[in-house]
């Protein structure tokens, strides 16, 4: 049980931020008001999908590397889990988006570059249903989602930050923390960032287990 004490960690982490991110205190601004409080699920999520995307991109290299089955399958796995989190995100943000910016979809470069992103990733799950040879999948999907990451660098990360945009700390706005992230919110934005980081790690840790014990039955 000691080894698991970080699945733990994660599901009180994220009891701690759903408990404080309804009832506990948060800055009042003006048009943003109790919205504010999906800042607790939207960018922990979004942190949570870049580091499992980032993930997969290791074991796509150690598989290149090593031509490793199991690190294909990390890889794969990883990556969609990493695209479920991105969907959550991209979920609470719209709603977010419809009672500040009027709207659950505007024209904002981030966003734009978040609808390709995914479509990008998108075509990475597709491409590994498309190939049936083990070995030639492996090689393709990997040296793809190397490039997959990349872009979602480019798209989510750089243009934003190069023209307009409704988000914080793009286009010339200031970041969260530099005018409204006070040190009550603070209490409960850190732990939501590790606790929904856990919870992609700990259920990427299920789907792999979940498929080799799937393979290895196959195989008998």
């Amino acid at each position: 049980m000691i080894k698991h004490w970080w699945k733990a960690l994660a599901v009180l982490l994220v009891l701690y931020t759903i408990i404080l991110g309804f009832l506990g205190p948060v800055s009042r601004l003006p048009i943003l008001n109790e919205t504010i409080r999906v800042l607790y699920f939207h960018v922990p999520m979004w942190f949570g999908m870049i580091l499992l995307m980032g993930g997969s991109v290791i074991f796509s290299i150690q598989h290149l590397s090593s031509a490793s089955p199991e690190a294909d399958l990390k890889a794969r796995e990883t990556a969609v889990t990493g695209f479920f989190l991105a969907f959550l995100g991209l979920a609470t943000g719209s709603i977010w988006a419809r009672y500040t910016w009027g709207a659950y979809w505007v024209n904002d470069p981030k966003l734009n570059g978040t609808a390709v992103t995914m479509l990008i990733y998108l075509a990475y799950f597709v491409l590994r249903s498309s190939v049936e040879d083990q070995q030639k999948k492996g090689r393709l999907a990997a040296v793809y989602n190397i490039f997959a990451f990349v872009m979602m660098i480019v798209f989510i990360g750089i243009l934003p930050r190069m023209t307009d945009s409704l988000h914080p700390g793009n286009g010339g706005n200031p970041a969260f923390g530099q005018y409204d992230l006070d040190n009550d919110m603070r209490k409960v934005f850190y732990p939501a960032v590790i606790g929904w980081a856990l919870i992609g790690v700990w259920i990427t840790n299920i789907k792999v287990r979940y498929e080799k014990l799937r393979l290895l039955k196959n195989e008998r």
